[in-house]
């Protein structure tokens, strides 16, 4: 599956979770999932879960958060002392 398809599967939609970009035809936020997955949840839990998930719409959390931060300049949260 390509960028265009994997991308085609989030959507934003003001009238949908305030629009904050989501799994097309869910309600789920892509930051939720990807919160779940830092938080030790597996693409198998998370698709058991939400039965109408499948790995690609995982996949395309992914890759629109790592398109969305291609051009962001990275500011650490936490600045460590030497």
């Amino acid at each position: 599956m390509n960028d265009e398809e994997l991308l085609a599967r989030i959507i934003i939609d003001p009238k949908v979770m305030v629009g904050k970009p989501v799994i097309r035809g869910t309600r789920l936020t892509v930051d939720y999932i990807l919160n779940l997955l830092a938080h030790g949840a597996t693409t198998a839990e998370i698709t058991r879960e939400y039965s109408d998930l499948t790995d690609e719409d995982i996949k395309a959390c992914f890759l629109f958060a790592t398109k969305a931060l291609e051009d962001a300049t990275f500011i650490p949260l936490v600045v460590e002392h030497a």
